[in-house]
Order: structure tokens, then sequence, then C-alpha cells
């Protein structure tokens, strides 16, 4: 199979040796997303709501340019610096799914990339 990388404008570029995401088939690997504005590259001003919210709308970015949307998620990996934010994560990711809900995993981490409180990944399937 032939894989396809793919690029958005209206998501943060790759800060490092990575791309937003790779189309295999009609599986579509979205590389790790966070709270960064896409056209400063700059963390969203904001709580803990507004960073979670930044970072969905950058992988929905990302899944559009793939062709599919969130809905095609079906797996999702949240990561987070204090995993007291999880509740907020509930919360915010309930206005951009709806069930049936990806499989999900929520990992404590010390630090993440430009000491941002929350960052996530995803896979999609889409139809081809």
């Amino acid at each position: 199979m032939t894989k396809q990388i793919i690029h958005t404008d209206n998501a943060p570029k790759a800060i490092g040796t990575y791309s937003q995401a790779i189309k295999v088939g009609n599986t579509v690997y979205l590389s790790g997303q966070i709270p960064l504005v896409p056209h400063t590259m700059e963390v969203v001003q904001g709580d803990m709501p507004v960073q979670v919210r930044r970072v969905f709308d950058n992988l929905q970015a990302v899944a559009e340019a793939a062709g599919g949307r969130l809905a095609d998620v079906v797996k999702l990996n949240v990561f987070l610096t204090d995993l007291r934010h999880f509740p907020v994560v509930n919360q915010v990711m309930a206005e951009y799914f709806q069930e049936p809900y990806p499989a999900r995993a929520a990992i404590g981490v010390a630090a993440l990339p430009r000491g941002v409180a929350v960052e996530m990944d995803a896979v999609m399937v889409i139809d081809v």
C-alpha cells in the first residue's frame, strides 16, 4: 500500500521530524497535537477548556485534510501533565464527539512540548 502525507495550513506545522498525518489505505494516523494556534505557532492563551478545544480543533483540521472528520476517529490518546484535568477533557470531548465514542487512553506524563498541559493523537478510519 502507498502512504500519503497529509498536510494542512489549518493546523500547526510539524515542529520536528514528523508529518501532521500519514494515510495508508483508509487508515489515517494523526500525529500529536498540542494547543498551538496554527497561524502564529504560539500556545493558545486561556484556561484548560480553551487549550483542549484548540487541540481538538487542530486534530479536526488534520482529519478534514485527510478526507475525514473527528467522527471517523477510532482511537484517541490523551496525554496530560496533570490527570486532574481529565474531567475537563471529558467535558470538552463531548462537544466534539457523539456516541459511539472512539477507544481512548489517558496517560499522565511528566512534560510535553512547549511546556503545554495537554497533547492528543489519533487513529482515524475513513471510507475510501
